[in-house]
């Protein structure tokens, strides 16, 4: 019996066709069409794909990895007056896949999409690349500046900073109510008023007011808007209220933990809201897995900065009086959730405390209070330069090497074990870099003799062995 079993066995093997492993996929060559101020790839495929989309900042790119697969074909040159290409390049990832880096003239939404084959073509994978904001030209569009320069800032920037100020309650939402009557609504107002010309009056600043008069404005609403005018940092303006009126002092809060991971479920759910949330990639059109990744990345960034600037706030509150509690507090305030703008909720005062109350009501305190956000919102801007900000040619250097070697185009130092290099970006903290990378915090610090998590925009990072990163 197992005589005949192995002869059937052996005719079947000897009949039935023997298919070799499958080689990667060809990606036989890239053709760009700009058009209406948006730019359209179509990559020529062999075979359909798997790939994944994700920008990069400072500068800023696109980056498509293609699993295995391999370019065939030449890859074309930008024009001039592409709207939003000045180029592409491409290297291999982990063995066999296909990493193509696109530098862009500004931040794109990237939208992906597969055709089957029809007359005249095969497979093709087709990528729109999408201005978040007005078109730009061609390199003469990407070297102009603003006839002011950013505050504290070395280079040029390509527009101003933008601090978004939110005043507390309003219309039929009166807010606390002090012993004199005093309403929360009307003092926010006053001191975001004279924060906003503050702002106003600053080389390469601008405000936003989210309510400039007497008006209710719901709470998701008012995170919106900031993000809507693109918010550099969103501040919130209040006055504490507690029932033992000898309670007093301000205070300032960031949002807790709990409070981004229910955003975060929030946003994943709902994918209209969130075409542009992490760097203009639609995450209506990623898989889970990444989109719950990039969104992560951008909230822990995000709680980061804002948890610097909401110290640096505090540290100049303090000088005008006790404060309530000695650090930045974190609580689940709706208006804080937004996950890509760094975002602080300050209780200027306690109303109900009437000596705090009286200084509320007052001008020149009200001023000074101002003043004290001011402060601590400028020492922010000047350790963090947002992405789109600076130019500086150091700084883009360094940026630029670590894109080349992330392409396949540079080596990383010698000195840096694993081989591996990371220029610093505004917006990049100690953990998301560690995250990205695939390495312990304390294995980061070690490698680059770091004491903490204070990091640079421009200093490169020693990267130790470990998985590769996307970065």
């Amino acid at each position: 019996m197992k005589l005949l079993l192995i002869i059937v066995l052996s005719a079947l093997l000897a009949i039935l066709p023997f298919s070799a492993p499958a080689g990667p996929v060809a990606v036989q060559g890239v053709r760009i069409t700009p058009a209406a101020g948006e730019t359209r790839l179509v990559l020529d495929l062999s075979a359909p794909v798997t790939h994944k989309i994700f920008p990069l900042a400072g500068p800023d790119r696109l980056v498509i990895d293609i699993a295995d697969a391999e370019l065939t074909g030449q890859a074309p040159q930008a024009g001039a007056d592409d709207p939003v290409l000045i180029g592409l390049r491409s290297g291999v990832r982990e063995g066999n896949d296909l990493r193509i880096v696109l530098d862009l003239k500004q931040p794109v939404r990237a939208k992906s999409f597969p055709m089957a084959p029809d007359a005249g073509h095969g497979h093709r994978l087709v990528v729109d690349l999408i201005p978040k904001g007005p078109a730009k030209g061609g390199g003469a569009a990407r070297a102009a500046a603003p006839s002011r320069p950013a505050a504290g800032s070395r280079a040029s920037p390509t527009r101003d900073l933008v601090v978004a100020i939110d005043a507390g309650h309003g219309g039929a939402d009166p807010g606390a109510i002090g012993a004199r009557g005093t309403r929360e609504k009307d003092v926010t107002l006053a001191i975001a008023r004279r924060l906003a010309a503050l702002v106003d009056k600053e080389p390469g600043m601008r405000p936003v007011m989210i309510r400039d008069s007497d008006v209710f404005v719901p709470l998701r609403q008012r995170m919106r808007k900031a993000r809507k005018h693109e918010a550099d940092i969103f501040v919130s303006i209040h006055a504490d209220a507690f029932t033992d009126p000898k309670v007093r002092g301000s205070s300032v809060f960031t949002l807790s933990r709990g409070g981004a991971t229910s955003e975060a479920a929030k946003w994943l759910a709902d994918k209209e809201n969130s075409a542009d949330l992490i760097g203009g990639v639609d995450l209506g059109a990623s898989d889970d897995v990444l989109a719950g990744v990039l969104l992560d990345m951008a909230q822990n960034a995000t709680l980061e900065h804002s948890a610097d600037a909401a110290r640096a706030v505090l540290s100049n509150l303090s000088r005008l009086g006790a404060t309530h509690r000695g650090e930045v507090q974190k609580a689940g305030f709706m208006v804080l959730k937004s996950p890509d703008v760094p975002s602080m909720l300050v209780e200027t005062a306690f109303i109900t405390n009437p000596a705090e109350e009286a200084r509320l009501l007052n001008a020149a305190n009200q001023q000074r209070l101002a003043q004290a956000i001011l402060a601590g919102i400028k020492q922010y801007f000047n350790k963090y330069r947002p992405r789109s900000l600076v130019r500086g040619s150091n700084k883009e250097a360094a940026q630029q090497a670590a894109a080349d070697a992330l392409a396949g185009g540079a080596a990383a130092p010698a000195s840096a074990p694993g081989g591996r290099q990371h220029a610093i970006a505004a917006g990049d903290t100690l953990a998301v870099i560690a995250k990205r990378y695939g390495v312990s915090l304390s294995a980061l610090r070690s490698a680059n003799n770091l004491d903490g998590d204070v990091i640079r925009v421009g200093q490169v990072l020693a990267i130790p062995g470990g998985s590769p990163g996307d970065g």
